[in-house]
């Protein structure tokens, strides 16, 4: 695969141009492998507009034409709170609130309780910037979630309590690509780590 200028993002030859949406650049320096790139998926059946999310090579990729797509690198859920399927974005959420789940709660008290009545938006919000809401085929909020992330050392690791995160620069970028009612694959992990 190709890694791309972010003047060659802008843009990509036969597809058409594309403007990012925010500077690519952050605090912690990434692997490049997980730094957004255009590449070419050479898969016919992920369609314009999907998002596919990768776990064991913790990669995001946001589809466009032809089989390309921006890849992006992500964090995913720990060991056991993994949840693969298919889902749509429901709803988007720009410095999102957020509550722990009560499972999470359950687990981690001393981490999480505080939280019980939620947290507002903000830098230090573990939801970060951006917030991509999935649903499931009967229109329910599975509380998984593709978001931004204050702590971005993280990307590239199984380490959350089962959503997609990235860097608070990369999760604005994707925010502002994805629709509303985007479909959203998360396969199933194959590795056990």
């Amino acid at each position: 695969m190709q890694n791309f200028t972010r003047r060659e993002l802008i843009c990509a030859g036969a597809m058409g141009c594309f403007l990012p949406t925010t500077a690519w650049a952050h605090k912690v320096k990434l692997p490049e492998r997980f730094e957004p790139q255009l590449v070419n998926t050479r898969r016919g059946d992920w369609v314009k507009g999907d998002v596919h999310v990768v776990p064991d090579d913790f990669f995001l990729y946001f589809m466009l034409e032809d089989g390309m797509a921006i890849r992006y690198g992500v964090g995913v859920g720990r060991k056991g709170l993994y949840e693969p399927g298919e889902f749509t974005v429901a709803r988007k959420a720009k410095w999102p609130w957020w509550r722990p789940t009560n499972a999470m709660i359950r687990r981690e008290p001393r981490k999480y309780a505080k939280y019980k009545d939620g947290l507002k938006g903000g830098p230090n919000n573990p939801l970060g910037a951006r917030a991509l809401y999935l649903y499931d085929a009967e229109g329910r909020d599975t509380f998984l979630r593709i978001h931004g992330t204050n702590a971005p050392e993280t990307i590239g690791s199984a380490v959350s309590n089962g959503c997609a995160r990235l860097t608070n620069e990369h999760v604005k970028d994707l925010y502002e690509r994805v629709e509303i009612g985007a479909r959203v694959f998360l396969y199933p992990k194959v590795t056990t780590a």
